[in-house]
């Protein structure tokens, strides 16, 4: 993707009707990695999807599935509270920790378009909550290992961690990308 291409593409992230100031920004913001983590994704086969060609297991179709679950997750915490997000104190159990691993890959009965469709609705939900939320509005952290305690997190900055996420992982997706075929999303 060429630098014009890549600014035309940013520019088109407008927010919703009557959205301005810093929820735009935030959706601008959020669109503009979403559509930079979905175009590494274009044009691979299911198979493609699944290859993990670096020093690491990640994978193009895990990491879009991984982005989603966490931004799912987080839009949770941001309209219903500490209630939306579970405790994890001790031992993580063998069942939790299988969930999150199996996040990270496409598994053999799932498909890249399915992923996709299933990132799409998610994405649809966090925007309308970034347009309605108080931002403002802050929460509790569950006991968690990598939670501070007694932490809080606001809505503004639940939204501005699944920005972050997003693109931290869709740099993640274009290393892999690169690796399987030469492609690369920007440059």
């Amino acid at each position: 993707m060429t630098t014009s291409e890549t600014a035309a593409a940013s520019a088109s992230f407008s927010a919703g009707q009557g959205t301005s100031g810093e929820r735009a920004d935030i959706l601008e913001t959020l669109r503009t990695h979403r559509y930079f983590l979905r175009h590494t994704a274009e044009g691979l086969t299911d198979e493609q999807a699944r290859l993990s060609p670096t020093a690491s297991e990640l994978t193009v179709g895990g990491l879009i599935k991984h982005v989603s679950a966490i931004e799912a997750g987080w839009a949770d915490f941001a309209e219903r509270g500490t209630e939306a997000m579970p405790s994890i104190e001790g031992e993580i159990s063998p069942e939790v920790l299988e969930k999150f691993q199996n996040e990270f890959r496409l598994l053999p009965d799932e498909t890249l378009a399915d992923v996709l469709a299933a990132y799409e609705k998610v994405a649809a939900r966090t925007d309308a909550l970034v347009e309605s939320l108080d931002l403002d509005t802050a929460y509790p952290l569950p006991p968690a290992p990598w939670f501070a305690p007694g932490a809080t997190r606001s809505v503004r900055r639940v939204f501005l961690h699944i920005v972050a996420e997003t693109a931290q992982h869709s740099g993640h997706a274009d290393i892999l990308r690169e690796t399987i075929d030469g492609q690369k999303t920007m440059g």
